[in-house]
């Protein structure tokens, strides 16, 4: 539904609203570039129209369901895959893409019919034996082999298939799924998982979700597999989604009434234990701020992982490649409310992902660890205190304007820390109660979809009755440091 601008309209709800064109022109030159006018069917277009990764997600279909059949050999690197997916049309689709990186295309399959193939960079393109109609329910199977890589992403962080010294682990963010399976690897497009993971025997396999079935088989050679079967049955983007092989060990246990499976790797027993004596308390405080927890489990992955310098808030299950500081343990929980469940609309949307999630960190330490109030640690990054708060990288919050990151800049330190001061400059105007009050209707009114910045600054205006707009424009959308806290 349209909405038409207003004299109450604020001056940050302006400037999204001018902004908003740009993006739809993008949009509109990706379709028309793939296959032209007219009613019949054409070309999907190949990108999404992101404004912080253009070549992201591809247009005509909306995925809903991924069946992924994955055989690994951690011994060589090896991976036999096959992707089910299930779409449906939202044009009439002569051909359609796939990001899809590296590795072979041995079979594709369109509705149960041969399909052709062919790849351009990290584009592969199908063509169905026939073409797919507007609002129809279609299945795609790819079958793909080869060995995995690792992307380097533009910020320089490691991503997509990473090697360990027992195993692998795929991690996704921003676009390092398209390493392992092919798919629509945009944040906008959000569908249930299954996974089901043949790995040696000795080695497990965990993935998103629920442990619905693990079974012992042998192969042609006689050797002995496991295959384990995981389930999503909530929406997800594919950023998200992962799949960790290794000799781990695992403790089922409770969190607050949510069923929680915590793998780790054998030199990680003590991180798993305080990690299962943490996590109910944890659940049950993120619980009592942002609303009811939109999954059916929670878990961690800890893994023994020095190559990978971050912990990521894969859905279900974070990724922690060692062990971590019980805030980041939070930051990660709190990511399965803003950002798992709420999803960005668009990659320039980052900083209600980190913001939130950082600022759950300034408030789980002056409540639960009885440290800095919030408003000491804002304090402390508006002087850039690193040395004396502990706030790592707090002194470059300045160098760009959280609302604007650059493909480059997805995870810099405005997105975090300045969407953190954004989160508690609207606590400071709208006071506590209307502040909860706009945290538990966002993650209630976007539940399991996707959501910008535009909608969160018209859900604290509509909610607080203040024109926020100076606030915005102050904290938000511009780099310079404000000459007031």
């Amino acid at each position: 539904m349209a909405k038409s601008e207003s004299a109450s309209v604020s001056t940050a709800r302006r400037r999204l609203l001018r902004r908003a064109p740009v993006v739809a022109l993008a949009l509109a030159l990706v379709a028309g570039c793939s296959g032209g006018g007219g009613s019949g069917p054409r070309a999907g277009g190949a990108g999404a129209g992101d404004p912080v990764f253009p070549s992201l997600g591809n247009g005509g279909y909306q995925v809903e369901h991924y069946g992924l059949e994955l055989d690994y050999e951690p011994e060589g690197n090896d991976l036999d895959g096959t992707a089910v997916i299930t779409a449906r049309a939202t044009e009439g689709l002569s051909s359609f893409t796939l990001d899809f990186k590296g590795m072979k295309v041995t079979d594709a399959k369109v509705g149960g019919k041969a399909a052709k193939t062919s790849r351009s960079g990290a584009k592969l393109k199908v063509v169905p034996e026939e073409p797919v109609s507007k609002g129809a329910t279609f299945k795609t199977e790819i079958a793909y082999e080869g060995k995995p890589k690792t992307i380097r992403d533009p910020d320089g962080a490691k991503e997509g298939w990473v090697e360990t010294a027992h195993g692998a682990v795929g991690l996704g963010e921003p676009q390092g799924s398209m390493a392992w399976f092919p798919g629509n690897h945009h944040p906008s497009d959000k569908a249930t998982y299954d996974f089901t993971v043949s790995v040696p025997s000795g080695f497990t396999a965990v993935a998103n979700g629920e442990l619905k079935n693990k079974e012992e088989m042998e192969d042609e050679d006689g050797d002995d597999w496991t295959a384990f079967t995981w389930h999503s049955a909530e929406p997800m983007a594919s950023y998200l989604a992962s799949v960790a092989v290794g000799d781990f060990k695992a403790v089922e246990t409770d969190a607050a009434g949510v069923p929680a499976y915590i793998a780790y790797a054998p030199k990680q027993a003590d991180a798993a234990r305080h990690m299962k004596e943490l996590l109910p308390k944890a659940m049950a405080w993120a619980r009592e701020r942002f609303g009811p927890y939109p999954f059916a489990s929670t878990g961690a992955v800890i893994d023994d992982n020095p190559d990978i310098e971050y912990a990521l808030e894969t859905q279900t299950k974070p990724y922690f490649p060692g062990p971590e500081t019980d805030k980041i343990i939070v930051h990660e929980l709190a990511h399965q409310w803003f950002g798992n469940s709420v999803t960005p609309r668009t990659w320039r949307d980052m900083w209600l992902n980190e913001g939130f999630a950082q600022y759950a960190e300034w408030m789980w330490e002056a409540q639960q660890e009885k440290g800095r109030s919030e408003k000491q640690t804002f304090d402390d990054y508006y002087d850039g205190k690193d040395s004396e708060s502990k706030d790592d990288g707090s002194g470059d919050i300045w160098a760009f304007a959280p609302a604007y990151p650059k493909a480059e800049t997805i995870s810099g330190r405005p997105v975090y820390g300045r969407g953190a001061m954004v989160l508690h400059k609207v606590r400071e105007t709208v006071g506590d109660s209307v502040f909860f009050g706009i945290l538990r209707s966002w993650t209630r009114d976007h539940r399991h979809g996707n959501a910008g910045t535009d909608d969160f600054i018209e859900l604290c205006e509509k909610k607080s009755g203040k024109d926020l707009g100076d606030l915005f424009d102050t904290w938000l959308f511009r780099a310079a440091k404000p000459d007031h806290r």
